[in-house]
């Protein structure tokens, strides 16, 4: 059972403290913020003691998992906006159970990430990287490219990236449908949503299957062998999601076996991917450092959403992008679909 999103208006005091987690890059366009609060741009291991008296929290450096280990520290702690789609870095228990307000960076990724998407397709149906290796060779190597028109992509994930890779995937003439955490018909980007239950029998249509779910305690390791030999020989995996939605080992044998054809991954379970992973020399593989959704511009971008979520907190308005962290995403309301 769901439980009830915390309010979104929690009331600041005359001159709020701000920390910011960062790494080796403050977020830019803070001045507004600076102006009327004491911001203390702080690092993983200053966490602790920059959060005691905290009123809100920026975790700007959303790789992070210093959090939880620095929350008995958070004693004034109101809101959390994190800068980045996904928040299952900081849904540790005792943030979901408190009374923090949780906000993400929901509007900032999905198209960057269905245009990234879109690309990998792309790349394997005309081989880009064949194509790249035999030019470095100076190899004439002559073959037939396969069609997009007409494929098939069953996209794991209904929110907001999920729709936007749908709606792209649809414009070259793709066939998509959705699997997400309720089954509906007539769904205006996907066509046709189908439950988690029914993933492993939709499978077997999908010419690539995108996975782009959040991570929570259900869809950790929703891909699994089991997953895989459900899918056509031919077909291929693109994870822009999470890299636990996806279970290494056995992608790894499905891979070598050939009981898929392919797999793209901006996603690992473990960041950077070890130098000794066999993800990295496997020729029917694509690696990229989670990338996916960052393009030129992305950083301003995440910083204006964060001082507009901070001026409607201090004006008492509701907050932009609330997760409701008992599901461990902002629900969407059916007739908000399209946006």
């Amino acid at each position: 059972m769901t439980a009830p999103v915390p309010p979104a208006r929690p009331d600041p005091p005359a001159r709020p403290i701000v920390a910011v987690l960062c790494a080796d890059r403050r977020p830019p366009g803070m001045r507004e913020v600076e102006r009327g609060a004491d911001v203390r741009y702080t690092t993983a291991d200053r966490l602790a003691g920059d959060l005691r008296g905290a009123d809100a929290l920026l975790v700007w450096d959303f790789r992070s998992s210093a959090l939880e280990a620095a929350w008995p520290a958070a004693d004034a702690l109101r809101w959390t906006h994190v800068a980045s789609a996904g928040v299952d870095a900081v849904l540790f228990p005792a943030l979901r159970d408190s009374d923090v307000v949780l906000t993400n960076s929901r509007g900032v990724f999905e198209g960057p990430v269905a245009e990234y998407v879109l690309g990998l397709v792309l790349a394997f149906a005309k081989d880009l990287a064949g194509t790249m290796a035999a030019q470095r060779e100076r190899r004439w190597w002559y073959r037939e490219a396969e069609r997009v028109d007409g494929a098939t992509a069953v996209i794991v994930g209904t929110g907001p990236i999920g729709r936007a890779v749908a709606r792209t995937l649809r414009a070259v003439g793709m066939r998509v449908e959705g699997v997400g955490r309720g089954g509906r018909g007539h769904d205006p980007d996907f066509g046709v949503v189908h439950g988690l239950d029914a993933l492993t029998r939709r499978l077997g249509h999908a010419d690539y299957v995108v996975v782009a779910a959040p991570l929570t305690a259900r869809t950790t390791g929703l891909v699994d062998a089991a997953a895989l030999a459900a899918m056509k020989p031919s077909a291929r995996l693109i994870n822009v999601g999470r890299g636990a939605l996806v279970v290494t080992a056995d992608l790894v044998a499905a891979l070598r076996a050939g009981i898929i054809a392919g797999a793209a991954l901006d996603v690992f379970d473990t960041e950077p991917l070890p130098a000794g992973s066999p993800l990295w020399s496997m020729p029917n593989v694509l690696v990229s450092p989670h990338m996916a959704g960052d393009v030129v511009g992305h950083l301003p971008m995440l910083a204006a959403l964060f001082v507009d979520n901070y001026g409607r907190w201090r004006r008492g308005l509701p907050l932009r992008n609330v997760v409701d962290k008992y599901l461990g995403y902002v629900p969407v309301p059916a007739a908000a679909t399209r946006d």
